[in-house]
């Protein structure tokens, strides 16, 4: 597969995931619902593994770091990002997230010692000055919110916990583990987190009957996690996380097209202006010397 399949793939899928989260709203509580999602991924990642006949037992040291992965990565960073969106708008997350850039940046620095170069930064910066432009009314509507600081906080602890995820990922992966096995136990260890903090916080369960509930969650279970994560952890092992990660600022581009189709959203001058910000930016920061930063340690 081509760096740009593994780039614009996984991409569009979660750009879709946008709109398919909208049908998992109603009966089923958010923990519940994420925990399901990772949960089934999990058991599906699990199949393609003995599909392929790759390994699935490994040492208990590593089910330690196995499961601290997938509490961070699919417990942690979930539960942060929809506690989030219970106090500021989403396009404000949304704008948080796209700083994921720079902390995939920092950790494949220090943990992979890839260059940071002036220019993937500056831009990355552009590219987050896009996505901000582009929800913009949701920015301006949430400094006015109470709770706003809490979510902008959370947000940030999201964006913290899937960088640390990203760089568990490709660290026990260059230790030698098969990223399918990889990805399917640290999924299960997700799923497992979020039922047991549901548990603790005596939130409770309910089945919604709808068709389209259970539909999306096959979606973003079969689409949104297992085939985006594969692919996305694919290209950061070939070109680093800071590269895979500047799907941050085309996602949002995407999926404002789905929704001016499907929702009937329709674009504003400053909405636009931010858009170009965004292309202008990936195709700045993509468009480097071999050298730098987009390339894997």
């Amino acid at each position: 597969m081509s760096d740009r399949f593994l780039f614009w793939a996984p991409t569009l899928i979660w750009a879709t995931t946008w709109h398919a989260i909208l049908y998992q709203l109603g009966e089923v509580s958010a923990l519940h619902s994420i925990a399901m999602r990772f949960g089934l991924a999990s058991v599906l990642l699990f199949g393609i593994a003995l599909w392929r006949r790759e390994r699935i037992a490994v040492s208990a040291k590593l089910h330690l770091w196995l499961a601290l992965t997938g509490a961070i990565q699919y417990g942690l960073n979930y539960l942060g990002t929809y506690q989030a969106e219970g106090h500021i708008a989403s396009g404000l997350v949304a704008v948080v997230f796209s700083l994921m850039i720079f902390t995939n940046a920092i950790g494949g620095a220090l943990c992979f010692d890839q260059p940071m170069t002036r220019r993937f930064m500056g831009f990355g910066s552009l590219g987050v000055l896009g996505v901000a432009l582009i929800f913009w009314p949701d920015m301006a509507t949430a400094t006015a919110a109470p709770g706003v600081l809490l979510g902008v906080g959370l947000a940030l602890m999201a964006v913290t916990f899937a960088s640390l995820g990203n760089m568990l990922t490709l660290r026990l992966t260059r230790g030698g583990m098969s990223l399918i096995p990889l990805l399917a136990w640290s999924m299960g260890y997700g799923a497992t987190t979020l039922a047991v903090i549901a548990t603790a916080m005596q939130v409770p369960f309910h089945l919604d009957p709808r068709p389209s509930y259970w539909l999306s969650l096959l979606y973003l279970s079969a689409m949104g996690s297992v085939v985006a994560f594969v692919l996305y952890f694919k290209l950061a092992q070939r070109q680093g996380p800071a590269r895979a990660s500047l799907m941050g600022m085309v996602i949002p581009v995407i999926a404002l097209a789905v929704s001016a189709v499907l929702e009937g959203w329709r674009p504003t001058v400053v909405s636009t202006a931010g858009i170009v910000l965004c292309l202008l930016g990936l195709w700045g920061a993509t468009h480097m010397p071999s050298s730098t930063v987009g390339k894997a340690a």
